[in-house]
């Protein structure tokens, strides 16, 4: 038990790194669930298809794998938190490279890498079904491919939109200076922990 209140003390209470872990963590799930979900959506709808138009095999490909994107964003935004709070490079024998993370960047970056995981899950899903209702089209008309495939793409842009906030909040967020240090000056003021923050 001690072992684990430690733990806790380490991660969550000393330091931020597990909150931002988690964020780091939710955002890559939501992300891949999503697209798992979306592609499942989309190749659910080409399989009938193709059934009857096999031809239209590369037609259709790329109306499958468009909810895939969302996994890599996620992906994307997972190592964005990782790098900016050191986690990568981390090293706990030498001060130089330690993680330095307060709780209350952590916790921000938690919810930072949460609601861009949510953002990227239920984009995925809708551009799935976009993706589904293009597929359709391409096997009715298939000259309209070119045109089919700019449907689910807009729903791509929300998925972009989030990636960006989650990119530039987590560059805002783990700027000392500008976030963390009214709300650390505060806890240090009361002499409950203290953190060097030019680092």
């Amino acid at each position: 038990m001690d072992s684990f209140n430690q733990f806790l003390s380490v991660y969550f209470l000393q330091t931020g790194m597990g909150w931002a872990a988690i964020g780091g963590v939710a955002a890559m799930m939501f992300g891949c669930i999503g697209s798992a979900m979306g592609i499942r959506i989309a190749s659910g709808q080409a399989a009938g298809v193709l059934s009857e138009k096999p031809e239209l095999f590369s037609k259709l490909l790329v109306l499958m794998a468009l909810p895939g994107t969302q996994g890599f964003y996620s992906f994307i935004c997972m190592m964005f938190i990782a790098s900016n709070t050191n986690m990568i490079n981390a090293n706990g024998y030498n001060p130089d490279t330690a993680v330095n993370c307060p709780p209350v960047v952590g916790l921000a970056l938690m919810f930072v890498g949460i609601c861009v995981g949510l953002v990227q899950y239920w984009s995925a899903r809708y551009q799935g079904e976009t993706s589904a209702a293009a597929i359709n089209l391409v096997g009715r008309h298939p000259q309209e491919s070119g045109r089919a495939i700019l449907l689910p793409a807009l729903v791509e842009t929300y998925a972009l939109v989030g990636l960006l906030a989650g990119i530039l909040m987590t560059i805002f967020i783990t700027k000392p200076k500008v976030f963390a240090e009214p709300a650390i000056k505060i806890v240090t003021s009361k002499g409950i922990v203290k953190w060097d923050l030019n680092k």
